[in-house]
This record gives structure tokens, sequence and C-alpha cells, in this order.
């Protein structure tokens, strides 16, 4: 299975086993096969998909960027890498080659990433048979409600992770001390979003007019909800703050902590100025008060 992920590898090792002549004397020039494409459902929207059109997976866990899938995680959510030469492949005219990196796992093995997000396949059958859902298949969707598909346009995705406060300190979903993973909300790029205890249903009651403090708590500002198929669209919405627009979950304006420096995996305002003042947003919020 080395020509799994380089179709182009394959047509031209089929050719020449049934060509006559050798191919080091007719050299093969294929079309060029794109090695990410864009697919789309009625209920899903547009999701990467390899160049054989099986659907590519973010995972929650990887909250920090890394490929946090290990072990038998790998028998049902196998890694995707698109090769070397993704840099020189040709992409759908909509994504952006600089969104695409390489990482390496622990393991040692290479790793394609989106918007820093490491990509997956799903395949749940027995492992070591190479075998995934079929083509177009997004069977994968919401498993768990940490497995999603690949959407190039989230304004929301989901991160589990432990919260460690600006103090250092480990805290638990209820915002007391202890260990213990928090399914919340972040932007595309994994970064954490925030919600102020203080504010009202669609009321900024932080940010000054002339945005002087806007830099501690920077507000998410978009208008525009594009989120996993758990969550409920209809739940976001927007508020205007000071010419601005803020996105909304029940009512709850959402921000930034300037300290976490735009970094993925880090979630330190949860702390401040003390635990439970600046929560993480997640799925279960109560709607804001009127």
């Amino acid at each position: 299975m080395k020509y799994l992920n380089n179709p182009t590898m394959a047509v031209t090792a089929l050719i020449c086993m049934l060509l006559s002549s050798s191919c080091s004397q007719n050299t093969i020039t294929p079309s060029p096969t794109p090695a990410i494409m864009l697919n789309s459902s009625p209920t899903l929207g547009f999701y990467l998909a390899d160049s054989l059109n099986n659907t590519l997976y973010y995972f929650s866990n990887d909250f920090d960027g890394k490929s946090n899938c290990t072990g038998g995680c790998l028998s049902i959510w196998p890694i995707y890498y698109a090769g070397e030469n993704l840099t020189q492949a040709k992409l759908p005219s909509s994504l952006d080659i600089a969104d695409f990196g390489t990482i390496t796992t622990a393991t040692g093995v290479r790793q394609t990433t989106y918007k820093t997000w490491p990509l997956y396949y799903y395949a749940p059958v027995v492992a070591g048979t190479n075998i995934r859902e079929s083509a177009g298949e997004t069977k994968g969707e919401g498993v768990n409600n940490i497995w999603f598909v690949a959407k190039p346009d989230y304004t929301i995705m989901e991160v589990n992770a432990q919260l460690v406060g600006n103090d250092g300190k480990n805290y638990k979903s209820d915002y007391t001390e202890g260990t213990g993973k928090t399914l919340y909300f972040s932007d595309m790029n994994g970064i954490t979003l925030y919600a102020f205890a203080p504010d009202s249903f669609n009321i900024n009651k932080y940010t000054k007019p002339d945005f002087s403090n806007n830099a501690m708590w920077p507000i998410y500002e978009t208008n525009k909800a594009v989120v996993p198929s758990n969550l409920d669209q209809t739940l976001f919405g927007s508020t205007g703050v000071w010419g601005k627009a803020q996105l909304t979950y029940k009512g709850w304006p959402m921000y930034y902590f300037g300290p976490d420096s735009m970094k993925r995996g880090l979630n330190k305002g949860v702390s401040v100025p003390k635990a439970g003042v600046w929560p993480v947003v997640v799925k279960a919020a109560p709607t804001a008060p009127k």
C-alpha cells in the first residue's frame, strides 16, 4: 500500500506492469491529480478529502497542534500524509498551500496538518487491513463528540484539554482545582475562547469604546458561525461592540485572552482574576442573563 496516498504513482506503476516496453525507456507523464480535494454535502458543507475522495478529519484532543491519537486510536483513525511534494501539488483554488504543514508524531511518522490541525482518516475496521470508509462517506463526523470532518472554514471548533490557569494551577470544568479535560470552544486555529461572567445577553460589559483594554481580552471579531455538527448553529449570533461585530453563543460575547499569545493549547484566562470570572465557552453553557 505504499502508493495509497499517491494515486499518480499507483497509476504509473500499473501501466508499467501492463506495457511490454520498459518504463525506463518510455517515461509516462500522467495527468496531475490534486493531493487535497474539497467535497461537500447538504448537511456539512465543504470539507477536505484526499485525492481518492476519502474524507479527512480533525481530532479535538489535538488541542496543542500535536498528534494525540496513539496506540489503538490509530487503528481506527489512521494518519493522513500528503507526501513530500505537497507544495508542488495541484490544489482547489479556494485552498491556500500556506495553510498546510507537516508534523512528525511521537513515533516518528509524518502527518499533514491544515491550519495547525493534524489530519486523519476514519477506518472503523480491523487494524492493518488498510480499508477505510468508502470514498465520499462522512461516518466519522461527530464520533464521541471529538472527531469532525476537516472543514476549511470553521469559525468555531471544539478543543478537549486540561484547563491550566495563569496561576499555574489545574482546573476542572466546574473551576475547582483538579485534573480532567474540558471540551470547550476555540477558533479555527485552536485558540481558546472565553466568556465574561458579568456580561448580559448580547451585551459586552468589558470592552471600552476606544478599545484601550482590548489587548488583554480581545473580542472574537466575526459575525460568521461555521460550527461542528454536534453544535446548534442557531445558538450562535453576533453583537455590535463600538462598531465591530463580536461572535456570541447563547447570548455570551466571546473573547480571547491576551496572555495566551494566540497560541493553541493555552487557556490561562480561566484563573484571572479568579476562577470562574472568565470561563471557557462550552456547549452546555447556560443562556446569558437578560
